[in-house]
């Protein structure tokens, strides 16, 4: 019998220990930190064996496969020792690909991915289809392969999620973008995050789609360097040969390549600004492969009010509006929240710092910010950066942001939490962040 050995007892770690278990396989699960009581709760509920605190070699290197969740790096001890004893390390899409003949749309990109997947996703289900949602979004592919029974996945995938991926194929495969990010993963060079994004392609033929961005730089740079043997529908906000989406005088244009092409006014939409364009074009592209109607993806498109942690206005105290976008843990991310504002923008911003570099915002921050909040245990780089520009406060927690943040606002202006960093060094993850600040406009707002 396989011995399936987990490494992470978070959603994806504890959904590929469960499927294992369902196939009949013999697993373990471990975690050198503490897993939560609900994880905990999954693994007892399915008589899974675990451990946590610890990583015990004698448990682990005795493993047929290992499946490393996506947040562990290559460099951590327990990887290394698993590599030099030659046991295969996947990850949990990869190992949940093997037990599903469900067609998958899988979503990959510096920026857009989130809005991206929950848009299609929300488009097959209002269009009828047995769908789920998984991977960076929803519940892990695997709990979803071992308790559900979908036609189709609508799949968000990070690079470290591609990087764990061999014989998996998208059906439809979504290139959003690729800006520098997460670069302290992968040895400070870009070209390796290009690679991993471009594993998106891996495994693809003649019968599937790939979706991208035709007005992406690095994605353009790099695409001659693959074999394209599926479908390519790129997609663009200008109209030139070969796009397969467009913009034009305020209209999207898609077309899906029988019938009529499908249009839509960008202001019938309630998610406004140029990266939502981008991510209506290539989940509408995605939902017409499919085989949605044109009218339920109309309908799902101006129903649709964005993802939280995105661009997700909070509320209002003393005219001063605050604004929670703490899934913009990039540079790129923040260019366009920063390009979205209308109004003077105070800005919260700092973390863990992936390798960035903030040059790209220069213009746009004289542009638009009036001060900046630097949040974070180690500000040097921010600071440093933009010292001389823009005001700038030194603070190394929420409260003491908020209060500087308050104290630099006036009526009309905007605070902006748009970190442009990871969340780790004061919060366990951006949606952490993002809740405590939202928490503390709402307990402020009364």
């Amino acid at each position: 019998m396989s011995r399936i050995v987990v490494l992470g007892g978070g959603e994806s770690g504890v959904g590929a220990a469960v499927l294992a278990k369902v196939k009949g396989l013999d697993v373990f699960l471990s975690d050198n930190g503490n897993i939560s009581a609900g994880y905990k709760s999954i693994l007892e509920k399915w008589n899974v064996p675990y451990e946590e605190g610890k990583h015990s070699e004698e448990l682990i290197l005795n493993a047929s496969e290992v499946v490393k969740s996506p947040g562990i790096p290559e460099k951590a001890p327990m990887v290394k020792a698993v590599r030099e004893k030659g046991i295969p390390v996947i990850s949990e899409i990869e190992f949940a690909g093997r037990y599903t003949d469900a067609k998958t749309i899988c979503i990959t990109g510096s920026n857009g991915k989130t809005t991206t997947t929950t848009l299609i996703y929300e488009m097959l289900r209002q269009g009828g289809f047995n769908v789920g949602l998984a991977g960076n979004i929803g519940e892990s592919f695997a709990l979803a392969v071992a308790t559900k029974k979908y036609d189709w996945y609508v799949i968000e995938l990070s690079s470290f999620q591609l990087d764990g991926m061999y014989d998996f194929k998208a059906d439809i495969g979504i290139l959003m973008n690729i800006t520098p990010d997460h670069l302290d993963r992968y040895e400070y060079k870009l070209q390796n995050y290009v690679n991993s994004k471009f594993r998106i392609l891996q495994n693809q033929g003649k019968n599937d789609t790939f979706i991208y961005c035709g007005d992406d730089p690095i994605t353009l740079q790099n695409i001659g360097r693959y074999e394209l043997p599926m479908e390519t529908e790129p997609f663009s906000v200008k109209k030139r040969d070969g796009q397969k989406a467009w913009l034009d005088n305020g209209i999207i244009h898609v077309d899906g390549g029988s019938g009529e092409p499908f249009v839509i006014k960008t202001s019938e939409l309630q998610i406004k600004g140029i990266h939502n364009t981008y991510d209506v074009m290539a989940a509408t592209l995605a939902a017409l492969k499919a085989g949605v109607a044109q009218d339920s993806i109309s309908k799902t498109l101006k129903g649709f009010a964005g993802v939280e942690h995105r661009l997700e206005p909070c509320g209002e105290i003393d005219g001063v509006l605050y604004v929670n976008d703490s899934k913009a843990t990039n540079v790129d991310s923040v260019w366009y929240a920063l390009e979205s504002m209308e109004r003077p923008v105070v800005w919260i911003a700092g973390g863990t710092d992936k390798g960035n570099d903030y040059g790209a915002l220069d213009s746009l921050v004289k542009q638009k910010v009036k001060s900046l909040v630097c949040m974070g245990v180690n500000n040097e780089k921010l600071k440093i950066f933009f010292s001389g520009k823009i005001p700038v406060a030194d603070t190394h927690s929420l409260e003491e942001a908020m209060s500087a943040a308050v104290k630099m606002a006036v009526r009309g202006d905007v605070v902006l939490l748009s970190p442009a960093c990871a969340s780790f060094d004061l919060f366990k993850n951006y949606e952490d962040r993002g809740e405590k600040f939202k928490a503390w406009v709402k307990t402020h707002a009364k």
